[in-house]
């Protein structure tokens, strides 16, 4: 005998699925794996057809389905969760791109200081040359929506070829604020506009700048952020910097949001 019963389990779809692992960290019981980028079923015996993952799946990949499936096994679930913790995996299946804050950015006294023109808070400087990235992974479709760096925090919204082609972009865009990037052409450009929507409105977002190259389709990053600003209806500041392919800024731009 198979030991295996009818009952109701997850069924994932990969080809809507995009490893963002929302599903991973909602299932307390560890019956999903982020595996190659994409959420897998662990096993049978983890699932204990609740359905908490369905409910943070942004794609609308997981649904229940009734087959024979193993008995849920509590006794496993409990093993299964002991060794996880010793290594957490991370959302995308990746070990380099454990979401963490790089450094820390309080306001001190001992270093010079220079205000961002965004939120009007004191950040200190870095030494020159040196780099200003405050958080990883820094892939749009990689960072997680709950991430602690991201409470409260400024937000840089970049287009992909920014960083080559803009020599102190560190310096100029990325100091005080939280690094995010994407393409717009060769992205998931809905994706990204309803992820925004949900870090604006999650993490209470006080500013973001928009930096974009001077192609046409970079414009698209605008639009998404824009249309994300309006879907979060949180108020806050939004600039955009476009550049050359030399890196110059040839515009510039801010609007303050304000919703009742």
């Amino acid at each position: 005998m198979s030991g295996k019963i009818m009952r109701k389990v997850i069924q994932i779809n990969e080809e809507k699925c995009d490893g963002c692992g929302q599903c991973a960290e909602a299932c307390h019981e560890g019956a999903i794996s982020m595996i190659d980028g994409k959420a897998k079923l662990a096993s049978d015996s983890y699932c204990d057809g609740l359905g908490d993952c369905i409910g943070e799946c942004p794609r609308g990949a997981i649904s229940f389905v009734e087959r024979e499936a193993e008995p849920y096994d509590e006794e496993a679930v409990r093993r299964n969760m002991e060794a996880r913790k010793a290594v957490k995996p991370l959302p995308c299946g990746c070990p380099g791109s454990m979401a963490r804050s790089l450094k820390a950015m309080p306001e001190e006294k001992d270093k010079p200081s220079a205000e961002c023109a965004c939120s009007g808070k004191n950040i200190p400087e870095a030494p020159a040359g040196s780099s200003e990235l405050s958080n990883w992974p820094i892939q749009l479709s990689l960072v997680p929506e709950n991430a602690p760096y991201l409470k409260g925090a400024d937000i840089l919204l970049a287009a992909d070829c920014t960083a080559a082609a803009c020599p102190d972009f560190h310096a100029r865009f990325v100091r005080g604020r939280v690094l995010l990037m994407g393409c717009p052409k060769l992205d998931d450009a809905d994706h990204y506009r309803e992820k925004l929507a949900r870090i604006i409105r999650m993490n209470g977002t006080p500013s973001m700048m928009v930096v974009r190259m001077e192609v046409p389709c970079c414009g698209g990053l605008v639009r998404l952020a824009e249309a994300a600003v309006d879907e979060a209806k949180v108020p806050l500041t939004l600039s955009q910097a476009t550049l050359d392919v030399r890196g110059k800024t040839i515009a510039e731009e801010s609007v303050r949001y304000r919703f009742q």
